[in-house]
Order: C-alpha cells, then structure tokens, then sequence
C-alpha cells in the first residue's frame, strides 16, 4: 500500500515521541519531512546525471566559487559545444532556513548529511551530542 503524505507526516510524528525526542505539531513534522525530501533530492542533483544519445550530455548541480556561493546547473554537451550554467533557486538554503526555525521554536539540534544515499536529515533534543559520526543515533526524518 502507498503511503499518503498525511501518513508519512503522521510516522514520523510517531517516531519523535517513540525516541522521546519530541512532541511535534503536526505543520513542523511536515516542514520537517518535506525538507528532508528537498535536501535528499537536492544531494542527488549534487552527484549528477546523464542523458543518452548524440543529443545529450550530463548534468551536476555546482556553487559559484567566486565567493556569492549561488547555485548553478552546470551542463556537458555530449558533442561539440561549450560548458553551459544556468542560476537555479537555492533550494538547500531555504530547506535548511526552515528546519533551522522548527528546531530553535521546539529546543532541537539538527544534522544536514549531504550523501544522497541516505537520510539527509536527523533530529535530536538539543544538547544531546549529535555530531557527524553518530547522528544516524537520532531521529531520522525521512519516512519511505
């Protein structure tokens, strides 16, 4: 059975107060979870992607060395053109904007993990020691 939006909002509320961690609105479990959607696919888009064929090329999400830090789409013609960027929305700065809000209003710390392979995000109380080699001790906020 696929699960709803509502329901997945609704485990990981569950999970947050199985562990004690916290006792979330049901709107910040949901900025939470959609955030951590948006930071996952973001980590994805960071690795890259390709398209076939004589048309196509690959694809990467970069940041602007110069110091402005924006993000771009930066694109490999398969065959004979230049190098292209275009500007995209920072998405990972608003996400990390909203997780940093619902975090400080409830007394939680949280861990950004950029490996696309995993959960991007995860909770703790604050104060509770969560650094980068035992965040994946605390409340993960992804829901499958």
């Amino acid at each position: 059975m696929n699960k709803t939006a509502y329901d997945k909002t609704r485990e990981l509320l569950i999970r947050c107060i199985r562990t004690d961690t916290v006792w979330l609105s049901e709107n910040d479990a949901e900025t939470l979870r959609r955030a951590e959607l948006t930071l996952h696919r973001w980590a994805e888009d960071e690795c890259g992607w390709s398209t076939g064929g004589m048309n196509g090329g690959s694809f990467a999400l970069v940041r602007d060395e110069d110091g402005d830090n924006k993000p771009y789409i930066e694109f490999h013609p398969n065959v004979g053109m230049k190098t292209i960027w275009r500007k995209i929305p920072d998405r990972e700065a608003g996400a990390l904007r909203r997780v940093a809000d619902v975090c400080r209003r409830n007394g939680l710390d949280y861990y950004h993990q950029g490996d696309p392979r995993g959960c991007a995000l995860y909770i703790s109380k604050a104060g509770a020691g969560m650094n980068d080699t035992n965040y994946n001790q605390f409340v993960a906020c992804s829901v499958n």
